[in-house]
């Protein structure tokens, strides 16, 4: 019955959590698929191994959390290094991502083979899967609560279940981003999803080199 009502907290602060995770994970999920080829299976893919990775992320953190107690003895200046070195990292991968779209589209993004990100399907998928593993790490508000949560509890076994509830609950707001594949592409949405990665990819740059240099002046 207890861990009904732990795994129960966990689903229901996922649900609850769902907006500050599209506000957090949205400017960088967009953007990237619209950068790929339409069609319903194909954003699938990438949304499937997005969510999957950014899983893998929540259950490291939440085996930290547990092991080390991380969310209740980090310093904040620990926690200020390991954001900003998380969102440093995110910054690079979305800067390769609008490189790697830069193609010249022809009359038609639907069918042309240039709208991809690198060469093969793999490629796409890595680069999906280490997008949601970096997010996986932001440290927002809900996350935050989830890990101290997550380190009360008795084993790492209810602390990895919690955070798995908490990945379900959170992941329900992303399943309406399927529904970009229906987006035609044309080089104006493709030459637009490439500034816009750009610019956030330089938010993120900026703002993880002000947290790594211990800096106070990014607003938080």
């Amino acid at each position: 019955m207890v861990a009904v009502v732990i795994f129960g907290e966990a689903l229901t602060l996922g649900l609850v959590s769902g907006p500050a995770c599209m506000a957090s994970c949205g400017p960088v999920l967009v953007p990237s698929l619209l950068t790929e080829q339409t069609g319903f299976r194909r954003h699938l893919r990438f949304l499937s191994a997005f969510l999957g990775a950014r899983l893998l992320g929540y259950l490291a953190f939440a085996a930290a959390a547990w092991e080390i107690g991380a969310l209740v003895s980090m310093r904040p200046a620990s926690r200020m290094l390991l954001m900003g070195a998380v969102n440093v990292l995110l910054a690079c991968v979305l800067l390769w991502y609008a490189y790697s779209a830069r193609q010249i589209c022809g009359s038609s993004c639907s069918s042309a083979k240039l709208v991809n990100i690198g060469t093969t399907k793999d490629r796409r998928v890595a680069g999906a899967a280490v997008l949601g593993f970096l997010t996986g790490f932001s440290l927002c508000p809900p996350f935050v609560a989830a890990g101290v949560r997550a380190a009360e509890l008795g084993s790492v076994t209810q602390a990895l279940l919690f955070f798995i509830f908490f990945f379900v609950g959170t992941s329900v707001w992303f399943v309406p981003f399927i529904g970009i594949g229906c987006i035609a592409r044309n080089q104006a949405v493709l030459t637009v999803a490439r500034m816009t990665m750009t610019l956030i990819a330089l938010y993120y740059l900026f703002l993880g080199i002000a947290m790594l240099m211990g800096r106070k002046a990014y607003g938080f």
